[in-house]
């Protein structure tokens, strides 16, 4: 298993190159976008000279005519600017949507992919919260902080060119202000980035817990547990308000210091500059050109200093992202794979395999297990609690691979098979059935989704499932909620069982299917269950050994070894452990 690791605090927005290969396939609407946006840029600075050329031409020459050419002229100069805003701003949007979606779909698919025991170590809300929430701070970014940004450093940069045109003694003032302004950028940045990741994570938890606590919400009222709930959600609430609180204050410091300290310039430059004018050195149009410059120079560095927010943000959930996107995944297919090949019979071999858990690595689960199911036979594992019988099922899925001993199916081993191929081989039915937020068909066809409706409906025959599918609103369109809540606990195990039947598989595991059932459903569970092990090698694990009574073999399982093997009747005569067991269950 694997944990996400704790990331040292980034010193520099570094991580955001990271997306970089989300926005390559994109470089011919970014490639549009840029021109848009240069030519935006460069029309906004242009809208000074038409200032300019309004009041020296218009007003201080007094000729009408003239002013209303250049106001004409200074019309079509905004009707451009506002037809190239148009598509930069659809563009830079849409290419932001895309290269999120993309995103997203990277990490899902990444994600959906990693080895179970990666999910033992992380919470899959938390995760979840990755995925939504840290992907939208991104889409912030790309479809629009960027473009702002880009923007306002052309407008910066070129605004700062026109200065020096218009009165360099100005802009030499303007220049002696600018590190004034850039020093608090430095100063609260870094701490704004520290803290948008404290905050990102608090939030994190928060989603996870409200995950948790929604999905067990009958737990929870049983328990009479929502007041802890309250209580312990709003420790969370005040613990993200509070690192939420401590950014904002930071990002307000940032955002006023350089406001009143740009704007306290150009109230200067206007002061100098209107002195020139009294004295004639510079005309009114050029001062108020002058002032115009002054101002998009003194706005791009506030805009790009709550743009600097962003990305330390950005760089933030950047992280975070790109952490699930390179987790290792553990169980993967060989690069050289064999097909297991579908036969009737098939057979499992375990060769002194010897498994621990990463969290318990000196507390082995399985100890130098050695055991062969044959072809067609049925095979039990009984034994205490924690004797592992579980995890001998989770290696048989190969969710994880045993750190000695081997375990071969068809002579084969399986950690030399294609993964996806061998899986379709077994079918486990587990104690706590699964059911999707889906209909009944989709639910039956989840093993195999290409089935068709009759193969889904067969299905259901041989599960005793037809009838009761039936009597529901919309037959095997009814859309079942979370977890198939609305159906009894037989029902959803005939569906389970039926989705494995659907499957066809040549090794069946069944994890006690009718363990929690009434009487009635777990007679009609257990004829459902007789069918689907009908020429299939199935191994069972059991707790009540009246349904396992009949098999053919019985494996006494304590404490990771295998104490004994042999029928029900053997182990009675041959094995204190079972017959212990035997004694509890059967003293009626």
């Amino acid at each position: 298993m694997q944990k996400l690791p704790e990331r040292e605090k980034s010193k520099r927005m570094a991580s955001l190159r990271l997306t970089l290969p989300f926005l390559k396939p994109y470089i011919k609407e970014l490639s549009f976008a840029s021109l848009a946006l240069i030519f935006t840029s460069g029309i906004t600075l242009l809208i000074g000279q038409g200032l300019k050329l309004i009041v020296d031409t218009g007003f201080s020459k007094g000729d009408a005519d003239l002013l209303n050419k250049s106001v004409l002229l200074f019309i079509g100069i905004l009707l451009f600017l506002a037809l190239g805003t148009f598509v930069r701003f659809y563009l830079v949007t849409w290419v932001g949507e895309r290269v999120t979606a993309d995103i997203r779909l990277a990490v899902f698919n990444k994600v959906i992919m990693l080895h179970p025991g990666f999910f033992e170590l992380n919470e899959s809300r938390e995760i979840q919260t990755r995925i939504t929430a840290d992907t939208a701070i991104l889409q912030t970014v790309v479809g629009a902080s960027v473009s702002i940004a880009f923007r306002n450093i052309l407008i910066l940069t070129g605004g700062a060119v026109f200065l020096f045109i218009t009165n360099t003694r100005l802009t030499l003032i303007a220049v002696f202000c600018i590190p004034l302004v850039l020093l608090p950028l430095f100063f609260f940045g870094r701490r704004v980035r520290k803290l948008s990741r404290a905050t990102q994570d608090e939030y994190a938890k928060m989603g996870a817990y409200v995950g948790e606590s929604l999905q067990s919400i009958k737990t929870v009222h049983a328990s009479n547990h929502q007041g802890t709930d309250k209580k312990r959600f709003q420790s969370l609430v005040e613990s993200a308000f509070g690192k939420a609180v401590q950014q904002t204050r930071q990002r307000a410091f940032l955002m006023t210091t350089v406001i009143f300290l740009v704007f306290g310039s150009i109230a200067g430059m206007f002061w100098s500059g209107g002195h020139d004018v009294l004295s004639g050195r510079i005309t009114s149009g050029e001062l108020l050109a002058f002032v115009f410059y002054a101002m998009m120079i003194g706005s791009a560095v506030g805009a790009l200093s709550e743009v600097v927010s962003d990305l330390q943000k950005a760089a933030g959930a950047a992280e975070r992202l790109m952490e699930l996107l390179h987790a290792e995944n553990k169980i993967v297919s060989p690069e050289t794979s064999h097909s297991p090949g579908k036969k009737n019979h098939s057979c499992i071999s375990l060769k002194n395999v010897t498994f621990a858990y990463d969290t318990r690595k000196d507390q082995p689960a399985l100890r130098g297990i050695t055991l062969t199911i044959n072809p067609g036979e049925t095979l039990a594992l009984v034994g205490p609690s924690g004797a592992g019988k579980t995890t001998l099922f989770d290696l048989l899925l190969r969710f994880y691979d045993p750190q000695q001993g081997s375990i071969l199916f068809d002579d084969q081993p399986i950690s030399q098979l294609d993964l996806e191929e061998y899986r379709t081989q077994l079918a486990i039915v587990p104690q706590n059935p699964t059911l999707f937020s889906a209909t009944v068909a989709e639910n039956i066809s989840y093993s195999h989704p290409l089935a068709t409706h009759e193969m889904i409906k067969q299905a259901a025959r041989e599960a005793y499932a037809h009838d009761f599918i039936k009597e529901l609103p919309e037959g095997y369109d009814t859309y079942l909620g979370e977890s198939g809540s609305q159906l009894s606990g037989g029902q959803r195990q005939r569906l389970t069982i039926a989705r494995a039947l659907l499957r066809d598989p040549a090794i069946l595991l069944l994890d006690e299917a009718t363990n929690s059932l009434d009487a009635e459903s777990e007679d009609i569970v257990q004829k459902a269950i007789t069918a689907l092990m009908k020429n299939r090698t199935t191994v069972i694990i059991a707790h009540r050994l009246a349904t396992v009574r009949n098999a053919d073999r019985i494996a006494v399982m304590e404490q990771g070894v295998i104490v004994a093997i042999g029928t029900h009747q053997t182990l009675l005569k041959s094995c204190p452990l079972y017959k212990r067991l035997a004694t509890l269950q059967f003293r009626e």
